[in-house]
């Protein structure tokens, strides 16, 4: 390959990554930290493979670049990529896959205790001094829920909703799948949208931003589940109408959230979300996928998607 061009490395946080076969996968490799949409295609130039994470690449832009012939995603989604432009110059998509399935899965359980066990109402009492203060050796002012016995919709039923469940059974959870809400029969194995969303204790999203699932959870499907209900996505922030879900946990319509995505990020512009005011919600900022092992194999499965486009043997491909 002759030139390379990674517009988004620091998104990688990279400094302890080994970028070494990344930089030799190319005969002339360049990173920029961050890169601006609007000085995407003169950082591209001629260079035949693009590196990016979430800068969007239009067809207009793709217009620009008559040299590219690949696009490595360093993420598994590709709702940045206008990827039928892409196909129409013959210019190939590649992304990762399963880099974060442990990384994304402890942190969708993370989410599931905190909110059960009301892990950080009751830490900031201690640090507001309401422990110092009690009468007793304990105080129960939030209720505590046992994961056990419970039911957990998986919507989204891929690598990571998998590695949920799996987790989700060990805590003696009854684990659920959800069919596609658009689906015209639901499959063996799994239960449809409609019925389970209002029987799950637990729903955790698991599936890709798309036309279909874009706001997919909103102010009906929220006020057909259970009152005492949580809702975790560590997915797309575009699949949950994230004003209907600031309503809902106002309201008390649901008992609580755990939201590791937004629909824009960073919520430069501020998000309904991050009032002050909403009870029962953890916002973590897109953190899920983040261990350092989950990192270093998002670089070496783009140096593996490199290597086997250049062999003539595309793999991960998108397109």
């Amino acid at each position: 390959m002759r030139h390379a061009v990674m517009l988004e490395q620091d998104t990688l946080a990279s400094d302890d990554l080994d970028l070494s076969a990344l930089v030799a996968s190319a005969d002339q490799y360049t990173a920029f930290g961050s890169t601006e949409a609007s000085q995407m295609a003169e950082r591209i130039g001629d260079a035949d493979c693009v590196i990016v994470n979430k800068l969007p690449i239009s067809a207009e832009l793709l217009q620009e670049l008559p040299n590219l012939k690949l696009i490595c995603v360093v993420a598994t989604g590709v709702n940045n990529i206008d990827v039928n432009a892409a196909k129409a110059k013959n210019v190939c998509i590649v992304n990762c896959r399963a880099y974060g399935t442990e990384a994304v899965s402890q942190h969708v359980l993370s989410l599931m205790l905190a909110l059960s066990t009301q892990l950080l109402s009751y830490a900031n009492s201690v640090s507001a001094g309401r422990w110092q203060s009690a009468q007793h050796f304990c105080f129960l002012d939030y209720p505590i829920v046992e994961l056990a016995g419970k039911t957990l919709l998986i919507v989204g039923h891929g690598e990571l909703g998998s590695a949920v469940g799996r987790l989700a059974a060990a805590f003696g959870m009854n684990v659920e799948i959800a069919e596609r809400p658009d689906a015209k029969e639901t499959r063996p194995g799994r239960v449809s949208f409609a019925t389970a969303i209002e029987q799950a204790d637990i729903v955790t999203l698991h599936c890709p931003l798309t036309p279909s699932t874009e706001n997919l959870i909103n102010r009906d499907v929220l006020a057909r589940m259970k009152r005492s209900a949580f809702i975790i996505n560590t997915a797309r922030g575009g699949i949950i109408n994230e004003q209907d879900l600031a309503d809902a946990l106002r309201a008390g319509e649901i008992a609580g959230a755990g939201i590791d995505v937004l629909s824009k990020e960073p919520p430069s512009n501020g998000n309904p979300l991050l009032a002050a005011d909403i009870p029962n919600l953890i916002v973590t900022p897109h953190t899920a996928w983040g261990s350092q092992p989950a990192r270093q194999r998002i670089v070496d499965q783009t140096v593996e998607n490199i290597e086997a486009w250049k062999a003539g043997q595309p793999i991960r491909q998108v397109i």
